[in-house]
């Protein structure tokens, strides 16, 4: 497995978006995930490699938000992906 870095963006952007899917869609509707397990799924287990993600892997979010993907969640409660601080997780949108 290749361990991905901040700096072949279009590149990187795709893997991060297939695995910020396939994390949503592993937990199911109702669970959530950290954006750092996305991070360290591409950037590996040390800090220097999965810490300069963190920034990808959240504009990742953002986007597959903006899609309707993804949902980004802030103390158990959906979030407007374009304006929360802090720390996030990421979920599947709830389907009634």
């Amino acid at each position: 497995r290749q361990v991905m870095t901040a700096t072949n963006s279009d590149a990187l952007a795709e893997r991060l978006r297939e695995t910020l899917l396939d994390l949503a869609t592993a937990r199911g509707a109702g669970k959530t995930f950290c954006p750092s397990e996305a991070a360290r799924l591409l950037g590996g287990s040390h800090p220097d490699g999965w810490g300069p993600l963190m920034t990808p892997v959240r504009r990742e979010a953002v986007a597959l938000a903006d899609e309707g993907r993804v949902v980004i969640y802030r103390k158990g409660k959906p979030v407007d992906p374009h304006d929360f601080k802090g720390v996030y997780r990421i979920g599947l949108p709830y389907s009634d």
